[in-house]
């Protein structure tokens, strides 16, 4: 029997009105299935309710169905990206659209639950955030977890690299991502590949997802774009002034982060401001971990030529170092939530002085993004906040109280920003490091959290040898 189909509009022709539909795919243009997305635009399905870790951006973008008003609910990480428009936000905020935020690992959790045969599950993630509002928490060992429901979807529109005719699909580089829970989740997982090959040509052990999770099989019409720019890979290496004075530069307090990371230690860089950290560990026995499934990473160098499958949770492209593992992204949250970590570096809108973060969602979005951060936090690893000291508007982003959604509660150990290092003791700050030309007073009108004051502040800088 044949699981080929002819075409991706004769793959989704039977996708009925009402149908929940989930669409793996990463960051704004990584890996999705773009011409079973455009099938089933053209088919015209409504009222359908979409799972996704974001609706990407770009020609062929899961977006579409919700611009072309197919859509009634989604079920995502992402509703909206720094200095990207949101459709998604519009249509939640305006009532037509409903909205449910998930964080990644317990995203694709919840759909590998629903593939293994389990109803629900509990979850050390989102404990203490607006997130668990209303959920069964329940105490385990003295630690609280919420209860997380499987997430069983009637379709899965999944892309892989090469597929036989019973179905087996191999992936390729850290492309595997959210695509092999998708599709375990659904009750029909179809699944578009660049190229069809007779059964026995994939060896057994690179089938990333066997056939009998997968119900129809068809050839990519879209090709996938290499998305263009670093998307994330690296931030501006800008400066700001405060009193008239230049702050460190972004690549500069970078750098004084990536010298607290620990030699043999394994760090997972979120988007934005972290990930110019890479830049700082070459030639160090540091291993970068994704959580789109990479382990053991370095950035693409300027000279390299960019391959679609090989990329960062950022966006940016790689290489991978001798050694290196790539895997799907339950295995990835596995590192991450079992505590394998050695630190953690994330961006973030607001840090309170006891420790709160709150890095997803700022007034006036209905949603936010999530990301893979809640889960990273849970692993309780060291967690390093890389940040400029003060938002746009010249605000404190070192707070005594968040007043944005909490991502967890005092969980942050270390602040790197472009004017201090701080290092909490209990629950309050300790003010070790400041930029040079600027004195404890110039930090302390600068910043709305109570600081304790190290007895030895030293002068902040970037050329600091690795702990």
């Amino acid at each position: 029997m044949t699981k080929i189909f002819a075409s991706p509009e004769a793959a989704v022709a039977d996708i009925p009105n009402g149908a929940s539909v989930a669409i793996a795919g990463f960051g704004v243009g990584h890996s999705y299935p773009n011409s079973l997305v455009i099938a089933l635009k053209d088919q015209g399905a409504r009222d359908l309710c979409l799972v996704a870790n974001s609706l990407g951006a770009g020609e062929y973008r899961p977006e579409l169905l919700l611009e072309n008003g197919q859509v009634s609910k989604v079920v995502l990480s992402f509703s909206a990206r720094p200095g990207l428009p949101s459709l998604v936000e519009q249509r939640a905020a305006s009532g037509d659209v409903q909205l449910e935020m998930v964080p990644q690992g317990i995203l694709v959790e919840r759909l590998r639950a629903a593939g293994a045969g389990l109803p629900a599950f509990y979850s050390p993630v989102t404990v203490g955030t607006p997130l668990a509002k209303g959920k069964e928490l329940r105490e385990f060992d003295g630690k609280a977890y919420v209860l997380e429901h499987a997430l069983p979807v009637d379709y899965a529109l999944v892309r892989g690299y090469r597929a036989d005719a019973s179905g087996n699909v191999e992936f390729r580089g850290s492309s595997m991502h959210f695509h092999p829970s998708f599709a375990k989740g659904a009750r029909v997982a179809i699944v578009e590949v660049e190229e069809i090959v007779e059964v026995g040509t994939i060896p057994p052990e690179r089938v990333g997802l066997p056939g009998i999770f997968v119900a129809r099989v068809v050839l990519a019409t879209k090709k996938v774009a290499i998305p263009k720019g670093a998307l994330g890979r690296r931030a501006p290496d800008t400066r700001r002034e405060y009193f008239g004075k230049p702050a460190l530069s972004r690549l500069e307090f970078a750098q004084r982060a990536a010298a607290l990371l620990p030699e043999h230690g394994y760090v997972n860089l979120g988007s934005g401001l972290p990930t110019l950290v890479a830049s700082h560990v070459s030639g160090r026995s540091i291993t970068l971990h994704a959580e789109n499934g990479a382990l053991g990473y370095e950035l693409l160098g300027e000279d390299g030529v960019p391959d679609p499958d090989f990329f960062d949770a950022a966006g940016g492209f790689i290489d991978m170092r001798p050694g290196g593992a790539l895997f799907d992204s339950v295995v990835s949250f596995e590192v991450a939530r079992s505590g394998k970590l050695s630190a953690v570096l994330l961006g973030a809108y607001q840090v309170a002085q006891n420790g709160d973060l709150a890095n997803w969602s700022v007034p006036g979005q209905v949603g936010g993004g999530i990301g893979g951060a809640m889960d990273l936090i849970a692993g309780a690893s060291k967690l390093i906040i890389v940040m400029e000291h003060s938002d746009s508007k010249g605000r404190s982003k070192l707070v005594r109280e968040c007043q944005y959604p909490l991502t967890a509660p005092q969980c942050v150990d270390v602040i790197v920003t472009d004017l201090a290092l701080l290092v909490r003791r209990g629950n309050r700050f300790v003010l070790e490091e400041i930029a040079p030309g600027f004195s404890v007073e110039e930090i302390q009108q600068l910043t709305d959290m109570e600081l304790l004051v190290a007895d030895d502040v030293r002068i902040m800088r970037p050329d600091t040898k690795p702990v």
